[in-house]
């Protein structure tokens, strides 16, 4: 068993140094066959507030979603089941990186949201992937209100095997861990690409054409560019609906 820890306090924001970091270290994980299991989880108090906003900048927001979406399909492809440990602020890019991880466990008191419709964006992966665990109609209230849920509504929602309280999130992951490492690592990395064949084939299309339309639609309005300049500014946006 490894563990991949985020440590960029106080909100561990995702910036693009974090996304070459957390590809090098799946990376070499992966290639390790003494390693059938890893825990992703992060140091204080939130696991992740998503990308940092400054990154969704035209000079910088292709590189980013080029970066993110790297670790998000090295996470999807490894052989590694991969269980996510959740408390605190759970947004954004960091929601995404949670959900896409095989199990996972939150605390009741988690935040889960993805709040990029405020900032006059959409989060790329949950749009192609949200659907298939919550169900359409959540997902679009999720994505296109961006509210915020604790954990106990993700878990119910799907986005969590179970929430538990924070006195007891340590326990759970390790109670899991400790089953999943007694079994094969082979059996469980053919298990996994079996059990994902079909939906990876239709996510890496759908994962696709949802960046292109980021860069080649969204990225070419008005309101995204002032909604990521309100957001840095401290301020309210003014959309202009074009």
């Amino acid at each position: 068993m490894a563990r991949i820890t985020l440590h960029s306090p106080p909100l561990n924001v995702i910036d693009i140094a974090m996304m070459e970091e957390l590809l090098n270290a799946l990376g070499e994980l992966e290639a390790r066959p003494d390693i059938s299991v890893i825990v992703i989880s992060a140091e204080g108090e939130a696991f992740s507030v998503g990308v940092e906003v400054a990154a969704h900048t035209p000079g910088k927001v292709a590189e980013m979603l080029q970066k993110f979406h790297a670790v998000i399909r090295s996470l999807i492809a490894a052989k590694k089941v991969t269980v996510a440990a959740v408390r605190g602020h759970c947004l954004g890019g960091g929601a995404e990186l949670a959900m896409v991880c095989d199990i996972v466990f939150t605390t009741d008191s988690a935040q889960w949201g993805f709040p990029e419709i405020r900032l006059g964006c959409y989060p790329p992966v949950a749009c192609t992937a949200l659907a298939a665990l919550v169900g359409q109609k959540r997902a679009a209230e999720l994505i296109l209100t961006g509210r915020t849920i604790d954990g106990g509504e993700a878990a119910e929602a799907g986005l969590a095997n179970r929430a538990v309280s924070d006195n007891d999130l340590a326990g759970a992951v390790e109670e899991c861990v400790s089953r999943l490492v007694r079994l094969s690592p082979a059996a469980l990395a053919i298990a996994k690409k079996a059990f994902y064949a079909w939906d990876s084939m239709h996510f890496d299309k759908g994962l696709g054409r949802a960046e292109k339309i980021y860069l080649e639609e969204l990225m070419k309005t008005a309101d995204a560019h002032e909604g990521i300049r309100a957001f840095m500014e401290k301020r309210d946006p003014e959309w202009a609906g074009k």
